[in-house]
């Protein structure tokens, strides 16, 4: 019989539950808060690093296309280094700053070429963080981009950023 089973009086972990949310219990406030944190050193997403550029003056980061040269043609973020994950290696102390930290990032939540830049960078003392959602992400929630034709931008996917709003409220 799987039904919803109470705790006991007394006690934090469900003995037993149908609950698929709970049935692994979350993680204590203090795991969970240094889990979180450890995320946010290691990631930010679009809308971040769109605002950081916006605000004018020098950001504090370098923005790192790690995508062939062919994705790169076919949009890519204003400002953006370009540098495809398989040459960081031998390229990157030629394009990169070691005291600038760096945001990769490649196609989008389905690709992990900007993880794998980050760990090739990473590996070579660079400071790194991914940017979530990759230049799908990007274009999906209406921030300019460059081709080889010129600046284009999409109208914003409500289902990623709401539609006239200049940030998400998160």
């Amino acid at each position: 019989m799987d039904t919803d089973t109470e705790n006991p009086p007394g006690t934090t972990t469900p003995a037993r539950t149908a609950n698929p949310v709970l049935r692994v219990p979350p993680a204590a406030p203090a795991a969970a808060a240094a889990h979180f944190a450890a995320s946010l050193a290691f990631h930010t997403d679009a809308s971040d690093v769109a605002a950081a550029l916006a605000a004018g003056g020098d950001p504090g980061f370098v923005v790192l296309d790690s995508r062939s040269a062919e994705a790169w043609d076919q949009g890519h973020v204003p400002g953006a280094v370009h540098l495809p994950t398989a040459l960081v290696p031998e390229q990157a102390e030629r394009l990169l700053d070691k005291a600038v930290p760096v945001v990769t990032y490649c196609w989008g939540p389905g690709c992990n070429g900007a993880t794998r830049a980050a760990l090739a960078l990473a590996e070579l003392g660079y400071r790194v963080k991914e940017m979530l959602g990759g230049f799908e992400y990007w274009a999906r929630e209406g921030f300019p981009y460059e081709t080889r034709e010129g600046r284009r931008r999409r109208d914003t996917d409500p289902l990623t950023a709401p539609v006239g709003a200049d940030d998400c409220g998160c």
